[in-house]
């Protein structure tokens, strides 16, 4: 019980410390498109700049995140040896990210001219060298940050997301609202100022390492990271390629960068989705591995994904039906893109899917499916985004994503339930996404309609969903404290 309780503080603490990160970071983007016009196409080389940072560090870190939790974990080969297990294997996975984030810089460095150029900043390679150095630290606070997890000082690890965060945020309203510096230059110059202040909370824990590189190790890590590099790249590639993509293929470079900050603002409102998943995949992560052994485990498996399913769907609801409030966290030269939310959120939801369906194969050990699923969304959304953006513009980025995470998402359930069965309600499933989609339709039928008028509506008809919620999946009855007072009322 000791054990389990830990768990779930620890999981509290990084699931609370994730979505508050995320939540704060959410209020850079009215600072952001209220004081960065959008002909500037300032918020569009922000958004394309970070894609290529977040593609980068995956590469950097190659898998040593999980690779250190695999091996740290293992018993030494040799009793009795001078270094720590643990440490030996930090120090190897540091060894590996460190050897590949000092040839980025070398690369960087010494090719900034034609990568620069090749990008389309030739006039401003100073963003490339400043991103290319956060991306470096960024790297190597992952392991450390990583070693925080395994060494179980979850605290720690969430007071120093957390700080970068506010520190972050505050030094942009200062630059932005104060100084009046309103350039993207400010935008990468902040992150690196914060970045660099957080590395140096960790010398003193790289000081205490008993530093020891273990060749023989090595082999076994770099055998067992591969795979998941491969993963974590066709991933990220899904959230990240189409931010690359456009600059590439779109006709006019200019125009480019402002369709891309019109097309980053608004898929920012989208991510209120992306929050839930990530908090149900901190929630919910866990129990399944714990589950795994249980008699009902499929029947648990199935009612977890119905149940997802129905509170993103509710989530989907509230955002296109409040729209007219929501559409003001962005400025409103950016608002002629908030058709593609709808879009976006059902990518994210479909991705939210593709996750639930994904312990399958790693509750059986073949993530190398994963990694085919994640490869074939991957080329889809490539297909996609390379034939269509430059006819489309961004509404070719959003339908991409649904194409891409649409197609891993069939596939592992199809592969699934053949290698793995597990009974999802179907039927029930079904009925919630046309029930859905008939009430967003209704909801775009209220847009004529003055703000406050569309805003009654559409708050009647996402009851009406949660009432059909209550009467046929969760009865009052069933609830912890309110349950307890329905049934003693009645």
């Amino acid at each position: 019980m000791g054990k389990l309780q830990s768990l779930a503080k620890d999981t509290a603490i990084y699931g609370l410390s994730s979505i508050v990160g995320r939540f704060l970071n959410y209020l850079l983007v009215p600072l952001y498109t209220h004081y960065m016009p959008k002909d500037s196409g300032d918020y569009g080389i922000s958004t394309n700049v970070y894609a290529y940072t977040a593609l980068i560090l995956v590469i950097l870190t190659f898998g040593m995140e999980t690779t250190l939790f695999r091996f740290a974990n293992d018993t030494p080969p040799r009793e009795g040896t001078a270094h720590p297990w643990p440490d030996t294997v930090f120090s190897t996975a540091m060894t590996v990210v460190g050897t590949l984030t000092v040839l980025f810089l070398l690369l960087v460095f010494g090719f900034i001219g034609p990568l620069s150029s090749t990008l389309g900043y030739a006039e401003h390679p100073e963003y490339l060298t400043m991103m290319a150095v956060v991306v470096a630290l960024d790297a190597l606070q992952a392991i450390p940050f990583s070693y925080l997890r395994f060494q179980k000082r979850a605290l720690h690890f969430a007071s120093l997301k957390l700080l970068f965060i506010v520190l972050n945020i505050g030094l942009n309203v200062f630059w932005f609202v104060f100084l009046g510096k309103t350039s993207v230059f400010y935008v990468f110059f902040i992150n690196l100022l914060c970045t660099g202040f957080i590395t140096l909370f960790f010398i003193p824990d790289l000081l205490r390492i008993r530093w020891h590189f273990d060749g023989g190790l090595l082999k076994k890590m770099l055998g067992y990271s591969w795979p998941i590099l491969i993963l974590g790249i066709a991933g990220i590639l899904n959230q990240v390629a189409d931010k690359i993509i456009f600059p590439l293929v779109y006709p006019d470079q200019a125009e480019a960068n402002v369709q891309l900050g019109i097309y980053g603002s608004c898929v920012k409102i989208a991510m209120i989705m992306a929050m839930i998943t990530q908090a149900f995949r901190y929630a919910y992560e866990p129990i399944v591995f714990a589950k795994s052994k249980d008699a009902d485990k499929t029947e648990y498996y199935a009612s977890a994904m119905k149940y997802f399913l129905i509170f993103t769907l509710l989530a989907f609801l509230c955002v296109v039906g409040w729209m007219p409030v929501l559409q003001y966290i962005i400025g409103e030269d950016y608002r002629e893109g908030l058709g593609v939310v709808p879009v976006v959120m059902a990518a994210e939801i479909m991705m939210g899917v593709y996750f639930n369906l994904s312990f399958w194969y790693k509750l059986i050990d073949k993530t190398i499916y994963g990694a085919w699923f994640s490869l074939a969304g991957c080329l889809v959304l490539f297909a996609v985004n390379i034939l269509l953006i430059p006819k489309y513009g961004y509404w070719a980025c959003a339908w991409g994503g649904v194409a891409g995470y649409g197609t891993a998402m069939v596939l592992s359930y199809v592969v699934g339930q053949r290698k793995n069965p597990i009974p999802y309600p179907m039927k029930d499933i079904c009925v919630y996404v046309v029930l859905t989609v008939v009430l967003t339709a209704v909801t775009y039928a209220t847009a004529t309609l003055p703000a406050w008028a569309q805003l009654a509506v559409n708050t009647l008809l996402i009851g009406l969903f949660v009432g059909y919620i209550i009467r046929h999946d969760l009865p009052l009855s069933s609830l912890p404290v309110i349950g307890k007072k329905f049934r003693k009322n009645r």
